[in-house]
């Protein structure tokens, strides 16, 4: 069961130390799934130029879909912040870099041929440089993540109320410049330094619905109808609501993971949880497979029920890849190995999960 937060030596409050906690790999896999439902679902809807009723569920989400990942991802960085320099960039920067480097390198191999077709192979070597500084496709996110790690630790120092407000400011202030990071960094930073801030707080949310769930399915009913109702006028674009709503539904998300831990339903929620990782990395090669051969056969017509088969084959596809990977002992697909480790390994292995 999670457990409110400890207080370390210097006075700041941190999450629980356990290996792993149930409902945050619950709310892990709801997170991956809804990323991968939203990529999918997009994707056969641009392709079909129609929409179908999946898309219903791809707004919905919309608002705190991204929020809610970024907030978890934070959730236990108060338990290694302190951690030497060395140790911390091996675990939060080339951990994640490691992973961006070989997975947009896969990524590439199989886009290359089309895009070398539209322009040439120069253009193709030119976009796979460009490719370290904009990131490709689906792997924006790992490539943020380890810039958050960063820039918590080189503030610490200041006082966090003034950076949370900061960093809220930011996400109110809607800067578009055109670069992924600059945009996604200011859109987005507020809710992983949230996680970070106001851990102990995220987890006494959890033990109160743990505690109280039918409590918490009453507020899970109400935040449901009003996130809803602002999406379908469209007001969950605006300045200030756009915020608000981000982390209520991280609340509502925390809150539907618990209620899942508690009752013990949809493990394989929990497992897609505790293999996030794998799951963002692999899940674009399924979930493009599947979309062109549904799309070119045309067996199925109705689009909506296309994208839901293309959500679920991309995260059952991925990790389908990950465990041929292992079977044909090509573990560097998904475990970083040896030569990649400034730091030592810990005793459990090389595998490091996103929110350690």
């Amino acid at each position: 069961m999670a457990r409110s937060g400890t207080i370390a030596a210097g006075g700041r409050s941190k999450p629980p130390s356990a290996a792993r906690v149930d409902w945050v790999d619950y709310a892990k896999g709801i997170c991956i799934v809804l990323v991968v439902m939203m990529h999918s679902v997009l994707g056969v809807e641009l392709a079909a130029g129609q929409t179908g009723f999946m898309h219903v569920a791809v707004a919905f989400a919309k608002p705190f879909r991204m929020p809610d990942f970024f907030l978890i991802s934070g959730l236990f960085l108060a338990l290694v912040i302190d951690r030497d320099w060395r140790t911390y960039l091996d675990r939060k920067v080339v951990h994640f870099a490691y992973f961006y480097v070989v997975w947009v390198t896969i990524q590439f191999g199989f886009k290359a041929p089309a895009f070398a077709a539209e322009t040439s192979w120069r253009e193709v070597g030119l976009l796979y440089l460009e490719s370290f500084i904009e990131p490709f496709g689906t792997l924006w996110f790992i490539y943020l993540l380890p810039i958050f790690f960063v820039v918590t630790k080189l503030t610490r120092k200041i006082p966090p109320l003034a950076i949370w407000l900061a960093a809220a400011a930011l996400e109110t202030a809607r800067i578009t410049t055109g670069w992924t990071v600059i945009d996604e960094f200011c859109a987005r930073f507020v809710y992983f330094y949230s996680g970070y801030l106001f851990a102990p707080h995220v987890f006494a949310l959890s033990d109160r619905a743990r505690s109280h769930p039918i409590l918490a399915l009453a507020a899970l009913a109400s935040w449901a109808l009003v996130n809803a109702g602002l999406v379908g006028h469209g007001a969950s674009e605006w300045k200030i609501v756009s915020l608000v709503l981000g982390f209520a539904g991280a609340c509502a998300i925390i809150t539907i993971g618990t209620l899942l831990a508690r009752a013990q339903w949809l493990n394989f929620l929990r497992f897609c949880g505790e293999h996030s990782i794998v799951i963002y990395l692999a899940f674009f090669l399924p979930m493009a497979a599947t979309r062109t051969l549904l799309l070119r056969t045309g067996v199925i017509g109705d689009i909506g029920t296309v994208s839901l088969i293309v959500t679920v084959l991309g995260v059952l596809g991925a990790l389908a890849i990950w465990q041929f990977a292992l079977r044909l002992h090509a573990h560097f697909l998904f475990e970083r190995p040896d030569a990649f480790w400034l730091a030592p390994k810990k005793k459990a292995g090389a595998v490091l999960q996103a929110a350690e």
